[in-house]
């Protein structure tokens, strides 16, 4: 009988002790999904600050030809400097001082700064964001700051409705000449970068994404930017950029790594590179191409990108069911061509550009007055230095 009892009792608490496991196993199966999509990001809406590429709430002042392809402004304080058209800043947009649309725009600022200041949890890294390569997701510094030196490449992994948010307590400082690349379906509409403090974009670099500053933003000269510089409290500075307001690009748009308003085609040379950039528009604008421009391929057994020393030839190539009414071509945010034509060449000159990247963007519109834009940049090559000869 003992023996029974014995035999009777361990069957039992073998599957009781099975049974706990399982649902041990189960709970931690479930949680996993839970964890992955606690750390999700979600794009974050901008309300009528939508329209602006930038606003600033202590003013906007530019010196140089800087190029706004989007609305301009600044709110409560009406302060809005150094535009006007050429030799100043152009803005192919609205321009709002402390009116009711700026207004409006910065309490819909504040808002979206608040949804991307609360969306996470994180995941935490170093401050140097320079070098790395990320998937969607949202993103805070150990430091409490971030900056970029060099590359940073954000990879959609095929899906353009990923979201990328990256949160900093207080700077963002992004170094001369750093790029944020985005790849594999990429959006810089949707990437985010809510800055507690101040955020600094150093000069001739490349960035991607919709800034929303408490404080002030700064910008170097000769920086291009595919999204925006919305500043809650403090001023934003911009000296010789262009600054292009990001729109997601839809099925039929253009390519999603450039920029706005329907895309900018991504960069397609090869090892002697004749890139080219398009941007057409979901709503039926005008279709823009780029061609001629030297891009891409290592340069030779020194590695790096390949440059060019001298001048070329680009070629423009705009369509529209409705006509064109202008199409305006600009090197580093100085317009360098204006035509009324939907085919034209247009003659590049590297005297006087800095060495490395620059960008030639197309501004475009059709007869019913839908823009588009189409960018490509490209590199100069870095000047020979002489050495001396002696004599003897």
């Amino acid at each position: 009988m003992k023996s029974t009892a014995v035999n009777t009792f361990l069957p039992k608490r073998v599957g009781r002790v099975g049974l706990f496991g399982s649902l041990a196993l189960l709970a931690l199966l479930l949680a996993l999904p839970l964890a992955g999509a606690a750390q999700a990001a979600t794009a974050v809406g901008l309300g009528t600050a939508d329209s602006f590429a930038v606003i600033g709430g202590s003013g906007v002042t530019n010196t140089g030809p800087s190029v706004i392809n989007g609305d301009l402004g600044s709110a409560p304080t009406p302060a809005v400097t150094g535009f006007g058209g050429a030799p100043n800043g152009t803005v192919n947009g609205a321009t709002h001082q402390a009116d009711a649309a700026a207004a409006q725009a910065q309490v819909d600022l504040t808002t979206a700064y608040n949804n991307a200041a609360g969306q996470g949890p994180a995941n935490t890294l170093a401050t140097e964001l320079g070098g790395q390569t990320l998937t969607p997701g949202v993103y805070n510094s150990q430091s409490g700051t971030f900056g970029i030196t060099g590359t940073l490449t954000l990879n959609a992994k095929g899906n353009p409705s990923a979201v990328f948010i990256f949160q900093t307590a207080s700077t963002l400082i992004s170094a001369s000449t750093s790029q944020v690349k985005l790849i594999n379906g990429a959006q810089p509409c949707n990437l985010f970068w809510k800055v507690g403090s101040s955020a600094t974009l150093g000069s001739s670099s490349s960035f991607a994404g919709n800034i929303f500053s408490l404080e002030s933003i700064s910008l170097d000269s000769g920086v291009a930017v595919n999204g925006r510089l919305l500043a809650r409290n403090g001023a934003v500075t911009l000296i010789n950029d262009t600054v292009t307001k990001a729109s997601c690009a839809t099925a039929g748009s253009g390519g999603s790594e450039g920029g706005s308003e329907g895309g900018s085609g991504g960069k397609k040379g090869g090892g002697n590179g004749s890139g080219g950039g398009s941007g057409s528009g979901s709503n039926g604008g005008p279709h823009v191409q780029i061609t001629g421009v030297p891009t891409g391929g290592p340069s030779g057994p020194g590695g790096g990108e390949r440059c060019t020393g001298q001048a070329f030839t680009a070629k423009v190539a705009v369509h529209s069911s409705s006509g064109i009414r202008k199409v305006d071509v600009f090197v580093d945010g100085k317009l360098v061509k204006h035509s009324t034509s939907g085919r034209f060449s247009v003659r590049v000159g590297v005297t006087g550009l800095r060495s490395g990247s620059n960008t030639i963007r197309v501004v475009a519109v059709d007869g019913k007055g839908r823009r588009r834009v189409a960018s490509e940049s490209f590199n100069r090559c870095a000047p020979a230095v002489t050495s001396p000869s002696f004599t003897g």
